[in-house]
């Protein structure tokens, strides 16, 4: 009996799955690694800006920020638990109130300020989850995930 149909056929079937699950999975990655992007495109851009340069002098800009820089360890918890009152970024004023998102986790957390990090002229170092939920840990804003 000649087997190299059966074999041929198993070797098909093995290599379309082998390709599926290959887009599967490269699929799953891609979206992860896009979720910085696209939280900021949900969640900030609406009043940072499309490209995080802000609005005048209402809204401050994320882009080219000296504020990202300067104040790295508060941002976690700024996400978090918005801000209200008075800050500087770029030498300029700003008195509004950001509202906070308590509904992002901590590694939505990590990915939208990674994304803002390395976008826009800023090129500061990119956070771990276990850095922002320590840094999130301050403001009880930690959800461990």
């Amino acid at each position: 009996m000649n087997r190299w149909p059966l074999l041929l056929g198993r070797s098909v079937v093995a290599a379309v799955a082998c390709v599926g699950l290959g887009l599967g999975l490269s699929g799953c990655f891609t979206e992860r690694r896009n979720e910085g992007a696209q939280l900021y495109a949900t969640h900030c851009a609406s009043c940072h800006g499309d490209q995080g340069q802000g609005l005048e002098r209402l809204i401050p800009p994320v882009a080219g920020a000296d504020y990202i820089a300067q104040h790295r360890a508060e941002l976690p918890c700024l996400i978090r638990k918005g801000q209200k009152g008075p800050l500087v970024v770029n030498g300029v004023d700003y008195n509004q109130v950001m509202p906070g998102h308590d509904d992002l986790t901590d590694s939505q957390i990590t990915n939208l300020l990674n994304f803002v990090q390395q976008n826009w002229g800023n090129k500061n170092k990119p956070y771990t989850i276990r850095e922002a939920s320590e840094l999130l840990q301050s403001c009880n804003g930690s959800d461990g995930q």
